[in-house]
């Protein structure tokens, strides 16, 4: 009989840990494949997680209202199964690790796969990226001390194996030109600071933020963008469409739709890398980051965006935003995006140059709308409605050629299109 180890799963990219809500089963139960095992929450997600297995419920690990860190084993389900199941860890479903069988011992020392699942310990994408990078295999990482929570191995402790790995100068060239340590200031309790630990969510953020920079190497198109059309046709008819959808139409849902337009012509930069393939998408899910009050940024995604007009668009967004500011995005809400859309105007701000979301090679920004007097074409002066838009994209994809063309084709989008004749 073998022991499946179910973990605590990955409710989204900036997530983790989990909260145990509720445990449908005790122990002793029997539980069916894809049957619900518990209910779990987290600031941003709720979501039921089913077993990814039949059998016998043999260990409930932490009681309801514990918070867990993801990837840690919170239940153990006995099951007849002959074949080994790897451990691993998904977004989309709880992952699960089974040990070898007491009655088969000589198979499982001698299977380098079933060393590998016994492994429980999690790491992070960053830390697997880096293991990757510099040749060292999940036997290494095993041998690590990890100084983070729980004892889990962070940037820093893989650095500092890695600069003790090999002491030879070919190692020590090729990690101190790929990777740098970072120094943490030290106060003393006669400074005038106050220290205060980061929360989950914000060590989360830090961690993609930094993994995203050291994966892509960003590079920032900007270009101004004359809005005085749009602004003049919205007000024309936001009174209508509010009246008619129950939401305002906004600013947002033009450039949405224009980004759209802008990845049908250029799907690179609709695209991903995975190793040394490009991976071309079908489909356009464009995320859009939301904010929460209290909580951060949510990017949740709008799926088949380029089947939707208009005012499809508005309906699916404000779906998604009531479902954010609601704590009900589910997995799916934030996962799947293949490009993302992030609008600083509503703080403000003129321009800004946003982080890559992995494993997507761009993201759009704008600022907020601003009158300024211009020079027209026939050398005048006019006070025009103008926009600042920024195109960030990855430089191993996407050359500078396509990333300002197809900043372009936003742009010439928004300065001639009528928003009438696509609701």
């Amino acid at each position: 009989m073998a022991r499946v180890e179910v973990v605590m799963p990955q409710m989204g990219e900036s997530i983790t840990t989990g909260t145990i809500t509720k445990w449908n089963k005790n122990v002793g139960d029997t539980i069916e494949i894809d049957e619900i095992l518990l209910e779990i929450s987290t600031d941003k997600v709720e979501s039921e997680i089913p077993s990814p297995v039949e059998g016998k419920i043999a260990e409930l690990l932490y009681p309801e209202g514990e918070t867990i860190d993801v990837g840690k084993v919170i239940a153990v389900i006995e099951d007849d199964m002959d074949a080994d199941i790897s451990a691993s860890s998904s977004a989309a479903a709880p992952a699960a690790s089974v040990e070898a069988p007491a009655a088969a011992p000589a198979k499982a020392a001698s299977t380098p796969s079933a060393d590998t699942s016994r492994d429980r310990r999690f790491y992070t994408p960053l830390v697997r990226k880096l293991a990757a990078d510099n040749g060292v295999d999940i036997n290494e990482l095993r041998n690590i001390s990890g100084s983070g929570a729980g004892g889990r191995v962070n940037k820093a402790d893989f650095l500092n194996f890695l600069q003790n790995r090999d002491s030879s100068p070919k190692a020590a060239s090729s990690s101190s030109s790929s990777i740098q340590l970072s120094t943490v200031p030290a106060y003393s309790s006669k400074d005038r600071v106050e220290i205060v630990p980061m929360d989950n969510m914000r060590k989360a953020i830090a961690k993609n933020m930094q993994a995203s920079k050291l994966t892509s190497p960003h590079v920032n198109s900007i270009v101004d963008i004359d809005m005085t059309n749009l602004v003049k046709i919205r007000n024309e008819i936001k009174n209508k469409f509010k009246s008619e959808e129950g939401m305002s139409l906004t600013f947002s849902h033009f450039v949405m739709y224009a980004i759209i337009q802008a990845l049908k012509e250029f799907p690179t930069v609709n695209a991903s890398i995975d190793g040394d393939n490009i991976v071309f998408k079908k489909d356009i899910n464009i995320g859009c980051a939301v904010a929460v009050p209290g909580n951060g940024l949510v990017v949740p995604v709008i799926k088949g965006a380029d089947n939707l007009n208009l005012t499809g668009l508005a309906r699916s967004l404000n779906d998604l935003v009531i479902k954010a500011r609601n704590k009900k995005l589910t997995m799916d809400d934030l996962s799947g995006g293949t490009y993302t859309f992030t609008n600083n105007g509503s703080f403000g701000v003129v321009a800004a140059t946003p982080v890559i979301l992995q494993p997507q090679v761009g993201i759009f920004c704008v600022g907020t709308i601003k009158k300024q007097v211009v020079v027209t074409e026939d050398n005048t002066m006019a006070i025009r409605d103008i926009m600042y838009a920024t195109h960030t994209y990855d430089h191993r994809l996407i050359d500078g050629e396509v990333g300002s063309k197809f900043l372009m084709h936003v742009k010439n989008t928004l300065e001639t299109m009528d928003p009438r004749d696509l609701l």
